[in-house]
C-alpha cells in the first residue's frame, strides 16, 4: 500500500536556532535523511512529502526526528499520513489532477 506522508521536523532551541530564528541548518540535515530513503519525495517551505510503504515512510521520519533530536534540545513533529490502497505515485498524481482542473480539463 502506497502511503504520502507530509511531515515539518523542526528543532527548538539551543544552538539548533541561528540568531536570525532560521533553522535552515538542522532542516537542511533532516532532508539529507530524506534524499537518502531513495523514495519518491519533496520539500517546500513548510513541509516535506514523502512516498512509499507505511513501514518506508514511518522509518524516513522516526530517523528525521532522531538526528534532529541530536541536534536540538526540544523538536516539534507534525505528520499527516495520506493512505489510500491501489494508488500508487500519489504524490505527482494528485498534483496533476489539481491542475488539470485549473486547466479547464
Amino acid at each position: 500500500m502506497s502511503v504520502v506522508a507530509a511531515f515539518s521536523v523542526t528543532p527548538l532551541g539551543g544552538d539548533a536556532v541561528e540568531r536570525d530564528g532560521s533553522v535552515g541548518r538542522v532542516v537542511a540535515e533532516v532532508v539529507r535523511i530524506v534524499r537518502a530513503s531513495g523514495l519518491p519525495h519533496d520539500t517546500n517551505a513548510m513541509f516535506t512529502n514523502v512516498e512509499g510503504t507505511l513501514d518506508e515512510v514511518l522509518d524516513v521520519v522516526k530517523h528525521c526526528t532522531i538526528r534532529a533530536a541530536e541536534l536540538a534540545p526540544r523538536v516539534s513533529v507534525v505528520v499527516k499520513l495520506d493512505l489510500r490502497p491501489g494508488h500508487e505515485d500519489a504524490l505527482h498524481a494528485k498534483v496533476a489532477r489539481v491542475e488539470r482542473y485549473l486547466a479547464g480539463d
